[in-house]
């Protein structure tokens, strides 16, 4: 039988999570606030008796939780569903503090459940490509590393952009490099006095490695971009790229007597598999709920997102660079 998944928040982001659940066939229940928003579900063909206001409602009648709402209504939420027994898949960030993410951790695996969260930069088919061309050593030794999350939008209110936008590439450099960062300084501003960062530059130092993030909301030109630089070459990850997403270069310095020559030995376009990374990513929700086998994506990855971000936005207050080292 498909599994039975409450999707909690099916609004601005929650109705792609609508789309794929019924994509993927699960069995799927929906709760949201806004009764325009159900009726959106009801006419993507919910049916009208798995429709409600009220998680606890649902909460018997289903298998896993999929949280997709504000980001400081995630610890509740999710407490909440593991309490019940309940699986859960929690959108990014897992909390707005490491404490309230640790403590999600803490509780689901005393309870034994699955606690994935939505780094979706981690299921993206380019993304994996791009580790596989860092494992094989095509790029040597990496050393430099940059994200750029932009684009003209309208800002979320639960966080600022560094923590709804910049996270993305905290996870992603965690993610290829295979450690945390040392080491942690940021540039924020608030350019429409909402009192939170609606544009931000973050610099982390990975001990050997180091990587820059930009993410804000009035770049005319929409970024979805990852380079990496290594000592035998680089490679441009351009995420929203609808062809050649993943190119590699193979650009190296030589010294030359006394001096340093450029060395540009052309350009190859890495295949990626034509996939949706949403679609991949709860489709390893559902396996996990299955194999029991935590996901790539898991609670403690999302945890240390949050704890770097946190560190950034502390380092950006202070006017400093701030140590992770624990």
């Amino acid at each position: 039988m498909p599994a039975k998944i409450l999707l909690i928040g099916a609004g601005r982001w929650g109705a792609n999570h609508l789309r794929t659940w019924l994509a993927l066939g699960v069995d799927l229940w929906v709760v949201d606030a806004n009764g325009k928003t159900l009726e959106k579900c009801a006419e993507a063909g919910v049916p009208c008796d798995r429709l409600g206001s009220s998680v606890r409602d649902f909460l018997v009648r289903v298998d896993a939780v999929d949280v997709v709402t504000p980001a400081e209504t995630h610890p509740s939420l999710c407490s909440e569903a593991i309490a019940a027994g309940k699986d859960v898949f929690v959108e990014k960030p897992i909390a707005l503090t490491a404490a309230e993410g640790e403590d999600l951790v803490r509780r689901a695996a005393a309870a034994g459940r699955i606690l994935q969260v939505g780094h979706i930069f981690r299921y993206e088919p380019a993304t994996v490509a791009l580790r596989n061309v860092i494992s094989s050593g095509r790029l040597g030794e990496i050393r430099w590393l940059k994200g750029n999350f932009s684009g003209f939008k309208r800002p979320r209110m639960d966080s600022g952009v560094m923590m709804a936008d910049g996270i993305h590439f905290v996870d992603l450099f965690n993610h290829l490099l295979g450690r945390s960062p040392v080491a942690a300084r940021a540039r924020l501003l608030d350019l429409l006095d909402r009192g939170m960062d609606d544009n931000a530059w973050a610099w982390l130092d990975y001990e050997g490695a180091f990587a820059e993030i930009e993410c804000g909301y009035f770049a005319p030109l929409k970024a979805r971009e990852a380079l990496v630089v290594g000592t035998k070459g680089s490679a441009l990850l351009d995420y929203g790229a609808k062809q050649e997403k993943l190119k590699v270069f193979a650009n190296r310095h030589v010294r030359e007597g006394g001096a340093w020559v450029a060395v540009e030995e052309g350009a190859e376009a890495v295949p990626v598999a034509a996939a949706e990374p949403l679609k991949i990513e709860l489709q390893a929700f559902l396996d996990s709920l299955v194999s029991r086998i935590p996901p790539l994506a898991d609670g403690a990855a999302g945890v240390e997102a949050v704890r770097v971000t946190e560190a950034l936005l502390r380092a950006a207050r202070e006017n400093t660079t701030l140590s992770l080292c624990r």
